[in-house]
């Protein structure tokens, strides 16, 4: 833990890498890219999603999120990702663990979103795959819980195809577009296999890349 605790915002992030895509902390210079998928991606997001603030999208609002973002790595709280893919740099969207528990529970809580032209092409689950070893070897933690709606079939599979297991439903669990909604209920432990599909990730923590290598379409 002390890597994450000694993490400064404003030096070059961290990465996590696996074979297709590599996941790495925000930085203020994604603001145009992020602001600029999340825009084109809102039809397809806004269903799956709580409701947007109307200045969701501005620089204000994306400078707020990353203090908000520097202060839960510092703390241990959070771990926000963006989803890069490797071939090219492009951004693809996001995957993070956040509501981490310590002591006896050693539990975080795992979300994510996908542009809409990246939907679909396997680099969510690829996100995913990649994302597990750091969470349960690199952070320590026991179990990874996850929810989607009862309608969302593809969020299900790609839970499902990562080693996560069904567990219940929670009654108006969150509030999804404005509606507070049923979700079924999964998680995995740290002992639990992850189902070697195809496009399965290996991945690797890399602390920090300096900004030649960084450099790309983000």
């Amino acid at each position: 833990m002390a890597l994450f605790r000694t993490v400064s915002w404003h030096e070059p992030p961290m990465l996590v890498e696996g074979e297709t895509v590599l996941l790495r902390l925000p930085q203020m210079a994604d603001f145009a890219a992020w602001s600029a998928l999340r825009e084109q991606s809102r039809d397809f997001l806004t269903p799956w999603e709580p409701t947007w603030p109307p200045y969701d999208l501005t620089r204000g609002s994306f400078r707020r999120r990353m203090r908000r973002y520097a202060r839960d790595v510092r703390e241990d709280a959070a771990y926000p990702f963006l989803v890069i893919r490797r071939a090219d740099r492009a951004l693809l969207g996001g995957v993070s663990l956040s509501n981490i528990r310590r002591g006896v529970t050693q539990t975080a809580s795992l979300g994510y979103w996908m542009g809409a032209p990246y939907a679909g092409k396997g680099y969510m689950g690829a996100a995913v795959r990649t994302l597990l070893p750091f969470a349960h070897g690199t952070l320590g933690l026991r179990r990874i819980e996850a929810a989607c709606l009862p309608g969302n079939a593809p969020s299900m599979r790609l839970l499902e195809s990562s080693g996560f297991r069904r567990e219940g439903y929670g009654r108006q669990y969150l509030c999804i577009n404005g509606t507070w909604q049923d979700h079924v209920l999964y998680a995995r432990l740290a002992g639990d296999p992850i189902a070697r599909a195809e496009g399965f990730e290996t991945a690797s923590l890399v602390p920090f890349k300096s900004a030649d290598e960084l450099s790309g379409n983000v």
